[in-house]
């Protein structure tokens, strides 16, 4: 299987992953919350926080699949490899709550850095490759 059938697999997978998950957090976030690693709920009103970060994943998911159905696979690298940041916002937000540190390792970390493999490997698919310098002709006689 090619770099580029692999990449658009990883790519394909993120983008539903991350569409899915966002949408499980709007629609039911307080089914969906406890997965996320934190050890408690929002008090009062701040179940709308769950949908927030809802609204944010679908939105990461829309960019991703935006550059990928564009063809745009240079920039879906680099957005990737932004987005990766997300994650680990996530995974630093569950361990400085004090929350699960499986979850923030074992589905956050694991995320982003799968996030930021896909992007390298992106990049590496859309370098462009510089042709050596074709040799002189010498003309004889």
């Amino acid at each position: 299987m090619s770099l580029k059938k692999i990449n658009t697999v990883l790519a394909a997978a993120f983008i539903l992953f991350i569409l899915w998950f966002g949408t499980e957090f709007i629609l039911s976030p307080e089914t969906t919350a406890p997965g996320f690693g934190l050890p408690s709920w929002p008090s009062g009103d701040g179940g709308g926080f769950l949908i927030i970060k809802g609204i944010r994943d679908v939105v990461l998911a829309l960019v991703l699949g935006i550059l990928l159905v564009t063809g745009h696979r240079r920039a879906l690298g680099w957005v990737l490899l932004v987005e990766a940041l997300a994650a680990y916002g996530d995974m630093t937000t569950v361990l400085a709550h004090h929350g699960s540190v499986a979850t923030a390792f074992g589905v956050h970390c694991l995320t982003a850095t799968l996030m930021v493999v896909t992007g390298l490997l992106m990049m590496h698919e859309t370098r462009k490759v510089t042709a050596a310098p074709a040799p002189a002709m010498v003309e004889i006689g």
